[in-house]
């Protein structure tokens, strides 16, 4: 299990269907609200069973669902998949400001030895006889 909870699969299966920009493209248009496949296809320069192969990959992944409207089956974007998602991620961003604050108080503390905060200057280094700067 991961951090958030979600299975190792899941989170394979929706950042594997993240990957590519034309399923973020469909999931963006998807935000707005349920479509058909044609409408989906309709700003890509593709053709509908390509797009239907898009589909399937973020339905398999749980980002999208088929309803059943007559002859019309919309496409509505799911929230729980790409909410295990965010979860994953969030507990990692949190590790990572951990992280990153310990290393601000390290660096704070060394600035405060060398003389509150100062930048040390270079060594000079000693001219040698004969030695042109």
């Amino acid at each position: 299990m991961s951090p958030a909870g979600t299975s190792s699969g899941q989170l394979d299966a929706t950042f594997a269907a993240l990957a590519d920009p034309t399923r973020r493209a469909i999931l963006a248009r998807l935000a707005s609200g349920e479509a058909s496949v044609t409408e989906l296809a309709r700003p890509f320069a593709m053709s509908q069973p390509a797009i239907s192969k898009h589909l399937k990959v973020l339905e398999r992944a749980g980002l999208v669902s088929r309803g059943k409207d007559a002859q019309r089956r919309p496409r509505r974007i799911e929230s729980e998949a790409l909410a295990a998602a965010t979860g994953w991620l969030e507990a990692y961003r949190r590790l990572w400001e951990a992280n990153i604050a310990r290393l601000g108080a390290v660096l704070g503390e060394l600035q405060a030895q060398r003389g509150g905060g100062e930048r040390s200057r270079p060594r000079q280094q000693k001219k040698r006889k004969g030695q042109v700067r």
